[in-house]
């Protein structure tokens, strides 16, 4: 088939992203990018988001591409992917609205304490649940930064990497759980 991608079709450049193929998978997220950001802005109407939303759906492309099953093309594909993702999120910013009104009627009301607690270990839940689905080395980093409280320098040593690789992958974790929580939320969670 040659190097050049450009004109490959989107079955052949699945074959060779199923195979590993990085320039294959380039080829794919140059070929969807532009019109799947439109598509994700259209919903979110935030272009930070639909960034995050479409980095995340690629990262997951290029982790998963072994055993990801492919039951309609390749635009179908990403294009259900993505509404999924949206979806997801919207789901969630209802939830944290919904939390959000709630505490704020607790700190209104003073309503028992056993509500708030029980409250703050569904979102506490929440939160682990996210960690838990960043990609593999991300999360590593990110836990032994907030859990262990190592510093960057600690968590290099201890995993082989740089420490500007450590503060990438923290950064990255950072923006993901901030877009997926909020702001508020964020500040409560993840604030040093």
């Amino acid at each position: 088939m040659g190097s050049n991608y450009e004109f490959s079709s989107d079955y052949e450049l699945l074959i060779l992203l199923k195979a590993g193929d990085r320039l294959a998978y380039t080829e794919i997220y140059n070929r969807y990018k532009i019109v799947l950001h439109t598509h994700a802005y259209k919903w979110m109407r935030d272009r930070e988001e639909a960034k995050d939303i479409i980095h995340e759906l690629f990262a997951f492309l290029w982790d998963k591409r072994e055993s990801i099953e492919f039951n309609t093309t390749l635009s179908g594909y990403l294009y259900i992917s993505l509404r999924n993702r949206i979806f997801n999120r919207i789901s969630k910013k209802k939830f944290e609205s919904q939390y959000i009104d709630s505490l704020q009627e607790f700190i209104n009301k003073g309503h028992c304490v056993t509500d708030h607690r029980v409250r703050e270990k569904q979102l506490g839940e929440l939160v682990e649940k996210e960690i838990t689905a960043l990609p593999n080395k991300m999360r590593e980093v990110f836990e032994l930064s907030r859990k262990s409280n190592l510093s960057h320098k600690q968590i290099a040593a201890q995993l082989d990497l740089s420490e500007q690789t450590v503060r990438k992958h923290i950064q990255h974790a950072l923006r993901i759980l901030k877009s997926k929580f909020g702001l508020i939320l964020f500040s409560l969670f993840f604030t040093p």
